[in-house]
């Protein structure tokens, strides 16, 4: 089959669109608001973009109270979804007023970043400490601009939790990472195999 996205005519019962671009990695972001009020949500649209320096982005559909929050205090975290705490990740995507507190609505204790001004959620395996680099709405082929907003920080700090490392390397059977799949599915990426680079040939 083959459609186009400007009719979006494809003829199946949902969007395949999120399920092609799978498995993607989930960003539990923590922030805080100018009032002092603490806000957790789950983004399956995030990623690492870049290494040097390491740069994070998640994308909201419109200014949801995280891309808010980010743009308030020019600082978030990412917490790393473990299949030990998928249950709590999802608890926290219920939406609720902006005052309400989505770590204590999931039952997970918040600790505040190190470097910045953003809760983060103390059980999880990994965390990403980020201070706000630019905020875009994406231009569209037309040059208008769309309603979803683009948050892209610098990683500022990095905490991980020894039970995961294992011969100096995060060891993900230990960490089973979730991701998201499309529609309402998601993998653990706990089984793991290795792949090395080939290199060219000599002379």
């Amino acid at each position: 089959m083959f459609y186009t996205t400007d009719t979006n005519q494809h003829g199946l019962a949902h969007d395949p669109f999120k399920a092609i671009v799978a498995p993607r990695p989930i960003g539990w972001i923590g922030t805080k608001g100018r009032d002092g009020s603490f806000n957790l949500s789950p983004y399956s649209f995030f990623n690492a973009v870049s290494d040097r320096p390491k740069i994070v982005m998640f994308s909201s559909d419109g200014r949801k109270d995280s891309a808010r929050n980010a743009e308030e205090t020019g600082a978030f975290t990412t917490n790393f979804v473990s299949r030990d705490l998928v249950d709590k990740m999802n608890a926290s995507s219920i939406v609720v007023p902006y005052e309400v507190d989505e770590f204590a609505l999931a039952g997970l204790t918040a600790k505040a970043g190190t470097l910045v001004d953003a809760p983060y959620v103390a059980d999880a395996f990994a965390v990403l400490e980020c201070r706000v680099t630019e905020i875009i709405n994406p231009m569209t082929l037309s040059g208008e601009r769309g309603e979803n907003v683009i948050v892209f920080g610098q990683v500022v700090g990095i905490h991980i939790s020894e039970a995961i490392l294992k011969d100096g390397r995060l060891d993900m059977a230990i960490a089973r990472p979730i991701a998201r799949m499309g529609y309402m599915e998601y993998s653990e990426g706990s089984e793991v195999f290795q792949l090395l680079r080939p290199k060219p040939p000599q002379g």
